[in-house]
């Protein structure tokens, strides 16, 4: 038997797990490379020999996605299996036309070949788009079943940018975890909001090592619970699905890549930062929900916002830090740190570029629509010291962090600053404890 030629086009995580659960044992293919976007320094690594199998003695080489043309013309590429989240379909399909008219075909695999059965019942939580809201609604979650007795272990979505064989099994339970991961500032923002309420949370490469550790953590489990990313869809079969919109992106929820999917799965479905967005927009996307999924039930949500000390923004010319994330491929051109601003009496909202050094600038040329605000990228050392110089050489009053992590942890910010708080807050019924309580029934959970 010919085995078909494979490229897996990626961003260093789903693209991973679907070649561990699709291909990675699978004799009938040949993953001869993947492709790298949206996550800097990902490309010219090899997904290493320790996690590709036997049929890999040399791992599997990353290339940028721009060579993709090439790599399927001197390759003799079969399919390509597009792997990444967060896009435009007309991104989609660009990169689709790309595949074909070089000769290939263009795939994408769905949930029943890519999602791994746990022995313990899942809760998933996901977006139709970066920076919906899923991690305070993982929170509320969390806090929610934790107050029920119940033993919570939560695993995210990957962000495995530097030693992948170091990062194939993850487990943070305590601040000092992150330093002794080397996590990077995405990383941090996603883990410590969870380490410091006390349950533990599990990341990596091997998703289904990471999901048997998780099951017999020390601590216990009871239930696992899927911390998105990006607006994926998620690695296990879920007993109880809850995905996140964004009433400030309405309409995204039907034309973004696989958010979609993921509206068209919940089974309850959060319309978050209801208190901030516009009521035309709460509106499209309640209508868009019922056309698409007309039996999820639908919680109203808000993300109030509070602050360590107003006194630093009101009145004052202000530079607003906000997640990275969010602002980069989630195309968001608020968040909480504009609100918190906005909120609390900001005299200006200073614009950043001006004073942006090395890799921040190289992000504004890349996103060049992020405009007045400045993204918390820390992939790395370089990008770190970059977001430290950017900051204090930036002109004005004060700085607002919007990130979920205390950057002051991080790097040196010589001029005040205050951070901003939010959580999940449910507007009237149905809520989060009610289809938590219907999740536990049918689950028979004690």
């Amino acid at each position: 038997m010919t085995r078909k030629n494979i490229i897996i086009i990626g961003a260093a995580g789903r693209d991973f797990h679907n070649f561990n659960t699709c291909f990675r044992d699978n004799e009938a293919y040949r993953v001869v490379a993947f492709t790298a976007a949206q996550i800097p320094d990902i490309d010219g690594r090899k997904y290493p020999h320790q996690l590709a199998g036997k049929l890999y003695p040399d791992g599997i080489p990353i290339h940028p996605e721009e060579q993709l043309p090439r790599l399927i013309r001197e390759l003799e590429v079969d399919t390509c299996v597009f792997s990444y989240s967060d896009l435009p379909y007309q991104k989609v399909m660009n990169i689709g036309a790309i595949v074909n008219a070089t000769g290939a075909n263009f795939t994408l695999l769905g949930t029943h070949d890519t999602m791994i059965t746990s022995t313990k019942p899942v809760i998933s939580v996901c977006a139709v788009r970066t920076g919906c809201g899923k991690s305070q609604t993982s929170r509320r979650v969390i806090e929610l079943l934790m107050k029920k007795g119940l033993r919570v272990v939560a695993v995210r979505h990957p962000m495995p940018y530097g030693d992948l064989v170091a990062q194939k099994v993850q487990r943070f339970a305590a601040i000092e975890d992150l330093s002794l991961h080397q996590c990077t500032v995405e990383e941090m923002e996603e883990y410590e909001p969870h380490v410091v309420r006390g349950n533990v949370i599990y990341a990596g490469v091997d998703y289904e090592a990471i999901l048997r550790s998780a099951e017999n953590d020390p601590r216990g489990c009871d239930v696992i619970l899927w911390d998105g990313g990006n607006n994926d869809f998620p690695f296990y079969k879920s007993d109880l699905t809850i995905g996140v919109v964004d009433p400030h992106r309405a309409g995204h929820e039907l034309s973004y890549y696989p958010g979609e999917v993921v509206l068209r799965i919940s089974d309850a479905v959060v319309i978050n930062k209801m208190d901030s967005a516009a009521p035309e927009g709460i509106q499209m996307v309640r209508e868009n929900i019922a056309r698409v999924n007309p039996g999820a039930t639908v919680i109203d949500g808000a993300s109030p916002i509070r602050v360590d000390n107003p006194d630093v923004i009101r009145g004052k010319r202000v530079l607003v830090v906000e997640d990275g994330p969010t602002l980069t491929h989630g195309e968001m051109k608020i968040g909480a740190g504009v609100v918190a601003a906005r909120k609390f009496g900001a005299a200006e909202l200073v614009d950043p570029r001006p004073y942006t050094v090395g890799r921040l600038t190289e992000t504004f040329r890349i996103y060049p629509g992020i405009g007045t605000l400045l993204p918390a990228m820390g992939y790395g050392k370089e990008q770190l010291k970059d977001l430290e110089t950017t900051i204090n050489g930036t002109d004005c009053d004060s700085v607002v962090i919007g990130t979920p992590i205390d950057l002051n942890r991080l790097i040196h910010i010589r001029k005040p600053n205050t951070r901003v708080y939010y959580d999940l807050q449910e507007i009237g019924e149905p809520t989060l404890e009610g289809v938590l309580n219907d999740f536990i029934e049918k689950n028979k959970i004690a």
